[in-house]
């Protein structure tokens, strides 16, 4: 029997990309338009300026997220979504459409005594 799913198919790579606890919450974030790193740690509750530093990196890495720094003193860095990184929205809005109506469901079921752990 051939193999129906392959390690590296396009929907791999493209979960891949937004894996993680941070990259679809740093995309959802610059929705609104371009921001600076200070202004993206306020609208995000919990993540560090570290990992939203290795956050941005890895988005603008895979062509998602683009840094745009201006020449100032003290110099001044704005993110903003690329094209596929606002085409991504599309999906994520949809995950977080599910996850509004499904995500009690998935949590009494992790919680519940008939199921086993993977």
């Amino acid at each position: 029997m051939e193999p129906r799913f392959f390690s590296d198919c396009q929907a791999r790579i493209a979960v891949e990309l937004i894996s993680g606890r941070w990259p679809m919450v740093v995309l959802y974030a610059l929705a609104d338009g371009p921001a600076r790193p200070g202004e993206l740690r306020k609208q995000i509750g919990g993540i560090s300026q570290k990992v939203l530093t290795e956050t941005l990196r890895r988005l603008e890495y895979n062509g998602l997220v683009e840094r745009r720094r201006y020449a100032e003193a003290p110099p001044r860095v704005e993110y903003s979504l690329t094209t596929p990184g606002r085409d991504l929205l599309i999906p994520i809005n949809a995950l977080g459409d599910w996850a509004a109506e499904h995500a009690n469901t998935v949590l009494d079921a992790q919680h519940s005594p008939n199921t086993s752990t993977a």
